[in-house]
């Protein structure tokens, strides 16, 4: 197996990130009468391509979805000094954050039509911390089980050149969507 080198996978990357940034739309929330009646597949392709909005908190965090197919999601960032703690390195609520949605992501595009997801729980286990000079990082998640009411997956969040920061698991709750809001 040949490795790509780290300086050529890093342009990969930063490319996939500005054609992905292209794509999204404005960031917002999309009905959930409308998301109930989406298909997975329907809900994603809308967000990458911009015909629906994309989650106001990738803005916040400053992350963005790079693919994903059934089971499967990954979402890229660049962490940088706005992420920082007092110690001088990257806050662990970013690499838990960006785990927890490539997790999450990865069992929603496993569900059926008008069913949602929250997250139960969530473990991280830290291995290396993230600096602003880390450069991109991915957050790849993987569903493991998918019952009816609950799921499983696990993430891996690493550099371009396959550095381990943290891997995580995660446990949610599968429910049917409403199709309204509440105290409509």
């Amino acid at each position: 197996m040949q490795m790509r080198q780290p300086d050529t996978e890093i342009v990969r990357w930063h490319c996939e990130e500005a054609e992905m940034r292209q794509n999204l739309g404005k960031p917002g929330v999309i009905p959930m009468n409308l998301l109930a009646t989406m298909s997975p597949a329907d809900v994603f392709t809308g967000i990458g391509n911009g015909s629906l909005p994309h989650p106001p908190f990738g803005s916040l965090v400053d992350f963005v979805p790079i693919r994903w197919e059934p089971g499967s999601f990954i979402f890229q960032g660049t962490p940088d000094a706005r992420h920082y703690n007092p110690l001088g390195t990257v806050h662990g609520g970013y690499a838990a954050t960006l785990l927890d949605s490539c997790m999450g992501c990865a069992i929603h595009t496993r569900l059926e039509r008008g069913q949602g997801y929250t997250t139960l729980d969530l473990r991280v286990s830290y291995l290396r911390a993230l600096r602003q000079d880390t450069g991109p990082v991915r957050a790849e998640g993987t569903v493991v089980h998918l019952g009816r009411s609950t799921a499983t997956a696990e993430g891996r969040l690493y550099d371009a050149e396959g550095r381990l920061y943290a891997t995580a698991s995660t446990t949610c709750l599968i429910f049917q969507a409403p199709t309204a809001p509440q105290g409509e």
